[in-house]
């Protein structure tokens, strides 16, 4: 795990857009990779932690409680797991839905704690895949932000699986915007949540602030 390279190509695209490395952070994406990846991970200095599913990731934590890292809930949350998501995860990511939205509140305030989360935006409008349109994100946006027991952090994206650098280049600078166009002096939005192993310093170019990582990582998954 070559985690030297990866933070010098985040630092020179970082420069390139002139900013501080130290402003984004790496999420190690380690979804279909056993628990020994997740130590390798945190050993080198990678204390953020991602997974897709919540029983993989549950399953994770439970063998391993005193982890001193952050987990975090990277793919589709389905309101079935809500409960069992809330609370085991420092930052939700995908938070696409107003429906989804009450759901986690609900669960959050049963269980007497603030979850954070990320509005999950589909930039790239790709059928197959989850998150808001970019029209009905501002609406999502004020929904959770109103949420007592959910902490909006910020937005997140994902470019066209193999996309073009001008398409990539498109989608993380339109989440960007979107960004800006919503935050106030009240909710920052500081977090964007962008860029993957194929397209992470193009995303840091256009303002991610934290990118998860897992094949430039640990090399291709076995599931």
């Amino acid at each position: 795990m070559d985690v030297a390279s990866v933070r010098s190509r985040i630092a020179a695209a970082a420069v390139r857009a002139g900013r501080p490395a130290g402003d984004v952070r790496i999420v190690a994406v380690t979804k279909g990779h056993p628990l020994e990846r997740a130590r390798e991970a945190v050993a080198a200095g990678l204390l953020d932690l991602g997974e897709n599913r919540v029983q993989e990731a549950l399953a994770k934590q439970d063998a391993w409680p005193d982890a001193p890292a952050r987990w975090h809930l990277i793919g589709h949350l389905q309101r079935n797991k809500v409960k069992a998501a809330v609370g085991r995860f420092a930052l939700i990511h995908s938070l696409d839905s107003e429906r989804l939205a009450d759901a986690l509140e609900a669960a959050a305030a049963a269980a007497g704690l603030v979850q954070e989360v990320l509005v999950q935006v589909n930039v790239a409008r790709e059928p197959q895949k989850t998150g808001a349109a970019p029209g009905e994100a501002p609406a999502l946006v004020r929904h959770a932000a109103g949420l007592p027991h959910l902490r909006l952090l910020g937005l997140m994206a994902m470019a066209p699986y193999d996309a073009p650098a001008d398409l990539q280049r498109e989608v993380f600078g339109g989440l960007r915007k979107l960004r800006d166009a919503l935050a106030t002096s009240s909710l920052e939005l500081a977090v964007l949540s962008m860029g993957m192993s194929g397209d992470f310093e193009i995303a840091v170019e256009e303002g991610a602030t934290m990118v998860r990582l897992g094949t430039v990582l640990f090399g291709e998954r076995a599931s």
